[in-house]
């Protein structure tokens, strides 16, 4: 009797300090504290992404001032952010192969002397041309710059940390373009267009650099690893592809739908068409060769195989998607407030503030609920929050003011800057860690696509409805770009309910497995 009271006694005592010792584990996880110098780190690396991102949007508001300026029609100028986006989308995929065989003070500071080459010579050009491979600088140095930051972020960050830095990475990523709009609506009504670069370069050198040199650090060796010149090509040409695709297709149907009379570029609606078709055929053959030669290389530019997983393709899909509707928001508010609504350049930038204010205070808030209740409740949650507002905002396209505009808006970049980055986040968790740079890198291509396809994709939808519909200003011209409107709102409805249903069934597939564990 003695001895089971003993036996019974050292097995309570056994099991309260196992239960002890995982309280003190559990609170240590929760108590990790976020080295100081990860974030300064963020924040060098991340301002440098954020200024790129940030002059790519602020371009689209100057486009009457540059056309003025150089001589150029709109189909030109557009050039100044389409190939800026080009350049960023073919350097993303570099990013695997550079994070492995750099390291990461090398390719901060290369992302500085891109950015600054870059500003000076916007600032001194003064031929189109020029402006041109400025931002093809640009581009480098955000291309650069963006997945690094994300890199620094999953390979430094305690674990239970994870969600809420990158909620702080998505800030560059969803704020600057949404304050992009006002910035450059405030700038070019008091200053010259090339204020933003003199602004920018001394922010620069004296904030980023500093702080950089400081801070970033390298947790992991590097590798001896080979770029694969001829998948890189490959992958350049798909994009490039791919995304001329896209703009040739609008220019081709707005040109058809106005008569087949206008030129653009020096070409017909015709000329246009079948560019838009070679260009589909050599991004796809690009792509489908790409694919094909990752699968048989021994040191592929960017590594595919997790991409078997359904579940992080779904998150893959999702997070293609919806930069298509959240980038482009900001092209769609300006144009409808100028256009429709009459509202001034400058009044029509200000609309997108307030959603991009809220998006900066929940991305942080959004990682924060990951890291505490997991990825579905905190996801799923916000894209439902999300969809209302482009919902409110057909329900009402016909009758819209700047306030409701701008107040819709504001409830879909709430639920839009709560949920975005959690979808990376998750999907990269379920990946094995070595193959996190090749995941960095194919969602933050597959970003710039998203944003590209939004942008070419809203405007052909507003160019068609408001085809035949006399001059700009006209009462006629106004009802039709408020129809053009809610053409758009309704397809981005379309396109956000996709990537919910896409999310849906990642987290079924999740929990399937979870359940057999």
């Amino acid at each position: 009797m003695e001895e089971r009271n003993i036996t019974t006694t050292t097995a309570a005592t056994e099991s309260q300090a196992i239960t002890t010792n995982a309280g003190t584990q559990e609170a240590a996880i929760s108590d990790e504290r976020i080295p100081g110098k990860l974030i300064g780190a963020i924040v060098a690396v991340g301002s440098l992404a954020f200024i790129g991102i940030l002059t790519e949007t602020v371009m689209t508001v100057l486009f009457p001032q540059l056309m003025r300026e150089f001589n150029v029609d709109t189909a030109t100028v557009q050039w100044i952010t389409t190939i800026y986006l080009l350049v960023v989308a073919a350097t993303m995929p570099l990013s695997s192969y550079l994070n492995r065989r750099f390291k990461h003070r090398t390719l901060f500071l290369a992302a500085v002397a891109l950015a600054v080459l870059g500003s000076l010579i916007m600032i001194v050009g003064h031929a189109f041309p020029v402006i041109l491979i400025a931002r093809v600088i640009q581009g480098m140095g955000s291309g650069v710059a963006t997945p690094l930051m994300i890199n620094i972020i999953l390979e430094q960050s305690p674990k239970s940390k994870v969600g809420r830095l990158m909620g702080v990475g998505s800030l560059v990523i969803t704020v600057a373009p949404a304050i992009g709009p006002t910035v450059g609506g405030a700038v070019s009504s008091i200053l010259p267009w090339r204020a933003i670069f003199v602004i920018v370069i001394p922010i620069i050198l004296l904030v980023s650099l500093p702080v950089g040199l400081k801070c970033v650090e390298q947790h992991r060796p590097t590798e001896e690893a080979r770029l694969n010149s001829l998948q890189f090509v490959s992958i350049v040409l798909a994009l490039c592809g791919l995304v001329m695709f896209l703009n040739q297709a609008g220019v081709a149907v707005s040109a058809a739908v106005s008569g087949g009379s206008a030129t653009v570029s020096g070409g017909s609606a015709t000329v246009s068409a079948v560019f838009a078709v070679v260009s589909l055929i050599v991004g796809l053959g690009a792509l489908l060769f790409f694919g094909w030669s990752s699968k048989r290389s021994f040191s592929p530019l960017i590594r595919l195989g997790w991409l078997r997983d359904p579940m992080v393709l779904l998150h893959l899909i999702a997070y293609m998607l919806l930069p298509i509707v959240g980038i482009g928001f900001g092209y769609v508010i300006t144009n409808v407030a100028q256009l429709s609504l009459g509202t001034s350049a400058f009044l029509s930038g200000a609309l997108v503030l307030p959603g991009a204010l809220i998006g900066a205070f929940f991305a942080p808030v959004g990682g924060m609920l990951y890291d505490r209740f997991g990825p579905v409740r905190p996801i799923l949650g916000a894209f439902f929050a999300a969809i209302c507002g482009p919902i409110l905002l057909l329900v009402f396209s016909m009758r819209l003011t700047p306030v409701t505009l701008a107040g819709f808006y504001f409830i879909f970049g709430f639920g839009y800057s709560l949920g975005f980055s959690n979808i990376m986040t998750n999907a990269l968790r379920n990946i094995a860690p070595q193959f996190m740079p090749d995941g960095n890198a194919v969602f933050n291509t597959c970003l710039q696509f998203g944003g590209a396809a939004g942008t070419a994709l809203f405007s052909t939808i507003l160019s068609v409805a408001q085809a035949g519909a006399g001059e700009e200003g006209g009462a006629t011209f106004r009802h039709a770009t408020a129809v053009g409107g809610s053409w758009t709102f309704a397809t981005m409805i379309g396109i956000v309910a996709i990537a919910i249903c896409c999310l849906i069934a990642a987290f079924r597939i999740g929990a399937k497995r979870n359940s057999r564990l």
